[in-house]
């Protein structure tokens, strides 16, 4: 069947097609397929794919299938050793006889060499501070830059206050994007496997074993530096009971000892750029570049969010995106600022653009959160416009009368069948 552009016919079998309780938001190769056998009219493909590109209720639910979004972004090689560090913890670890239950995970981004140390969850950030300065500080001296992810405790006014007093900057991962601190995170993972099979292997408290781990750790031979974090720091390696040598062999004393140094930082800032440039390209392989101008409208992902609540839907079904929101300010080359509400009013208004997506739907369709009506049940109020049709449903030992309801919704035309009996009770006015 022909449909001719006048009228609104089109727009009737679209949304008929794409948002009734019988079609249930197919995508846009589905819906064509679906279409095809019945109706036809020129560009009948296209407007399809807009009209699902343009679907709010698709844009907020459905996963994206394409390859994550943004080139890797990679910092700058430190200088020196412990001039630059990164940060995180491991909570929620059993808790051991010595009342520690979660570890301070701090690595050096040139040479690997990490620092664990035990700590309780509950520790006040003056506490922490204090050992930062006794176990870091007194060690490596004080530090020119921090990468840590946007922990309450990174985050707090004493933090920021004492870092700045040293004169070192805190550089924060965006919002829901782990993977900025990505080398401690690895650091992390390895760390994890390490303490499991000592208390498989050994028995006893994780926090025991510990500084055996660290040791063990930065002398284990390390892919991006091609030697082992104890070797990169000292320029030699490590007494061990499997890697010994002779009191008294010949040492390196003097300017030599300080020009070989010099010479393996060098040798080490070569391997760095040869493993982050392999890395560069294996990642890039596997991402697409993407951009939004200042003003455009975008979908925010929300679905790494833990125990965020929505309208009051939680868990599996809430929905994968919420928005859309304007972006006010681009931030670097992978992040921007977005204009939040006063419900989000609570998270940092930056985020990676893997988290964000282009929203392409009419502004007349979308429902500024502070307009929405929600009754006593979380649900959005609407009201019935017009009977499409009627029908007799047929059961086994009676016959329904239904109709077919339009309602005002604020996502757009929507269509359902009712009982008629019911709708006339609450609705009488569209029967008369």
């Amino acid at each position: 069947m022909w449909i001719p552009l006048f009228g609104n016919s089109r727009t009737i079998i679209l949304d008929e097609a794409h948002k009734s309780k019988y079609s249930i938001h197919p995508g846009a190769d589905k819906m064509y397929k679906d279409l095809k056998d019945f109706y036809w009219w020129p560009g009948m493909k296209k407007q399809i794919a807009e009209y699902v590109d343009r679907c709010l209720t698709c844009l907020k639910v459905k996963a994206e299938h394409q390859r994550p979004s943004g080139l890797l972004q990679q910092p700058e090689i430190p200088m020196w050793k412990w001039d630059k560090i990164s940060m995180d913890f491991i909570t929620k670890l059993p808790r051991t006889s010595r009342n520690h239950d979660s570890i301070w995970v701090i690595v050096d981004r040139l040479t690997k060499s990490a620092h664990f140390l035990p700590i309780r969850e509950d520790y006040s950030m003056d506490r922490l501070a204090k050992l930062y300065v006794n176990e870091i500080v007194s060690r490596h001296g004080v530090r020119i830059s921090i990468i840590s992810d946007r922990d309450s405790l990174f985050m707090s006014q004493f933090w920021q206050t004492l870092q700045k007093a040293l004169g070192t900057q805190i550089n924060m991962s965006t919002a829901y994007h782990p993977q900025t601190d990505g080398q401690t995170e690895r650091t992390n993972q390895t760390l994890e496997d390490m303490l499991r099979s000592c208390v498989i292997d050994f028995g006893g408290s994780w926090d025991i074993h510990l500084p055996l781990v660290e040791f063990s750790y930065n002398n284990s031979y390390h892919t991006s530096i091609q030697c082992a974090p104890f070797e990169a720091l000292y320029g030699r390696k490590c007494r061990s009971p499997i890697c010994w040598s002779e009191v008294g062999e010949s040492q390196i004393i003097g300017p030599e000892f300080i020009q070989e140094t010099t010479d393996k930082i060098a040798l080490i800032h070569e391997r760095i750029k040869a493993a982050r440039d392999r890395q560069k390209s294996y990642a890039n392989n596997r991402r697409r570049p993407l951009e939004f101008q200042i003003g455009d409208r975008v979908m925010l992902k929300v679905s790494p969010w833990k125990g965020i609540f929505r309208f009051g839907k939680r868990g599996k079904l809430s929905p994968r995106f919420v928005g859309p929101f304007k972006i006010l300010e681009r931030i670097g080359s992978v992040a921007y600022r977005l204009e939040l509400p006063l419900e989000l009013s609570n998270i940092n208004d930056v985020f990676h653009i893997s988290n964000l997506k282009k929203c392409l739907t009419d502004e007349s369709l979308i429902v500024p959160l502070e307009e929405i009506h929600i009754d006593e049940k979380l649900q959005f109020s609407e009201e019935p416009v017009e009977v499409m049709d009627r029908e007799m449903k047929v059961l086994k030992r009676s016959r329904i009368p239904i109709v077919k309801v339009r309602w005002n919704s604020q996502r757009g035309p929507e269509y359902t069948w009712e009982r008629e009996d019911q709708m006339k009770s609450k609705y009488p006015h569209l029967f008369s």
